[in-house]
């Protein structure tokens, strides 16, 4: 019933945990943070360029899938300042479209290798 998604053009998992799930036609999306693929590293800059990161990432997740940004459903976003959600709305208006998908937006204290954002989503993909 559960079938892993892996792609070598988005960060491999850090920790026990799959890039992405698909189940039927539903594609879970495991949160990603700012990681270049190709070093593993953080990529560096504002949180623009943060979250243009994350999301390719989530895009290349996607895609491997069979799906498309215009499929997700829901996205959650972890930030650790939230005065960086102006940008981050902005910067999540450029990759998708209206219906936006449902979206939750947490403030935490921390996230793994000192990111200072993560998004995870959940898509619908054609049968």
């Amino acid at each position: 019933m559960k079938h892993p998604i892996e792609t070598n053009q988005a960060p491999k998992a850090i920790g026990p945990y799959s890039q992405a799930i698909k189940v039927g036609q539903m594609l879970y999306c495991s949160g990603q943070i700012p990681l270049v693929p190709t070093t593993m590293k953080l990529v560096e800059g504002d949180s623009e360029k943060q979250a243009i990161q994350v999301l390719e990432n989530l895009k290349a997740v996607i895609e491997a899938a069979g799906g498309q940004l215009s499929h997700v459903i829901k996205v959650t976003v972890y930030l650790t300042n939230l005065s960086s959600y102006p940008k981050v709305n902005e910067v999540m208006s450029r990759y998708f479209e209206k219906p936006y998908p449902a979206r939750a937006t947490i403030g935490v204290s921390s996230l793994p290798l000192g990111a200072s954002i993560e998004i995870e989503a959940i898509a619908a993909l054609p049968s």
